[in-house]
């Protein structure tokens, strides 16, 4: 049951990319690089998934619980790469894109995967939970940096981007709430969700924030565009 959410989860990411291309292809005056970055996600998720279904991409931790490393070298490119859409929808009609916030995103993204992988393969459970609480620590940073620079560069936005950018924020932050707390219910936490289950969950998740986030993202700035005919600055 497993294998089958897993090669959902690639058809779903397949369908993702579609669509992004599709919506590319008629851009509705929205930038080249917002659909670049949302196509590049569900392309490289789909692949390490693929990985996953195959059989591959995981080990077998201390306590003999199977660890899909898989998931965190998709989560280290793909979720950075949803950082830096929102990013791009906060500086959306700015001159400057402020690499620096996207920069510190990307490095708290880093940090949290690379806290959850450890999580995961740690041996006794006192490192494991230190190793959660500090991937904890720094979504709650990720979080922290969505709602205060980045949320007050999107305010000196025109008032309909701005609102865009504060709806998506908000839908990001409660998809990656859930992360955590499946990690926390399944069997590398304290083991109340069956493997399959835990599978499943993240698989849903992961296709809300990757392909569901994104065309939401999209279709706020392209509506904004159609309705208003808002020029992007400097940006073709």
């Amino acid at each position: 049951m497993t294998g089958w959410w897993l090669w959902s989860y690639v058809a779903a990411m397949a369908g993702g990319t579609v669509l992004f291309l599709a919506l590319w292809a008629r851009p509705c005056g929205v930038p080249a690089i917002e659909y670049q970055v949302a196509v590049a996600v569900p392309v490289w998720s789909g692949l390490w998934y693929a990985v996953l279904a195959l059989g591959d991409g995981r080990v077998t931790d201390p306590g003999g619980q199977p660890v899909y490393w898989a998931r965190y070298a998709d989560w280290a490119v793909s979720a950075s790469l949803l950082l830096v859409a929102l990013a791009l929808t906060a500086t959306h009609a700015l001159p400057g894109r402020h690499p620096g916030l996207s920069a510190t995103l990307v490095g708290l993204n880093a940090t949290m995967v690379a806290a959850g992988l450890l999580a995961d393969l740690a041996a006794g459970t006192w490192s494991r939970y230190l190793y959660f609480t500090l991937g904890s620590l720094a979504l709650s940073g990720i979080f922290a940096v969505i709602w205060g620079p980045l949320r007050s560069v999107a305010r000196r936005q025109p008032e309909g981007l701005h609102h865009a950018y504060v709806e998506a924020a908000a839908l990001l932050t409660v998809l990656w709430l859930g992360y955590p707390l499946v990690w926390l219910g399944g069997p590398s936490g304290v083991g109340l969700l069956s493997p399959t289950t835990d599978t499943a969950l993240f698989v849903l998740l992961s296709i809300a924030s990757k392909v569901g986030w994104g065309t939401f993202d999209l279709a706020r700035l392209r509506g904004l565009a159609r309705r208003t005919g808002l020029a992007v600055a400097g940006r073709p």
